[in-house]
């Protein structure tokens, strides 16, 4: 592809820090969600089930969707996403917390709240 037909298209990089509040409602939220899963094989939905019980982050990651974040975009497809979650020791006071700082990206566009 020429540069000329990639400019279209641009990633987008989110990171999220959640506090999670009340565990149980997490996990309650993502069991709904699998449960209501049409297209979930059975033979897959036991193990992610007891992955979501198991695991807090697991759970947010059954229930946080990127494409719920940018289908009300008017104008952008979403072409492909990937997404993870994991347990961290988070301290706001931390530099390496630092929303704004530089990631050596010159010619992407950065907008954040903090």
């Amino acid at each position: 592809m020429s540069t000329e037909e990639t400019s279209r298209f641009v990633r987008l990089r989110v990171e999220l820090v959640l506090e999670v509040q009340d565990q149980d409602e997490v996990t309650k939220a993502a069991l709904r969600r699998l449960a209501a899963d049409p297209e979930l094989p059975e033979s897959e939905r036991a193990q992610a089930e007891s992955a979501v019980t198991e695991d807090t982050a697991e759970a947010l990651a059954y229930l946080v969707d990127p494409f719920d974040l940018v289908s009300e975009v008017p104008g952008v497809e979403l072409q492909q996403a990937s997404w993870s979650s994991e347990r961290v020791d988070y301290d706001p006071d931390s530099p390496e917390w630092d929303l704004d700082e530089d990631d050596g990206a010159d010619d992407e566009e950065e907008g954040g709240i903090g």
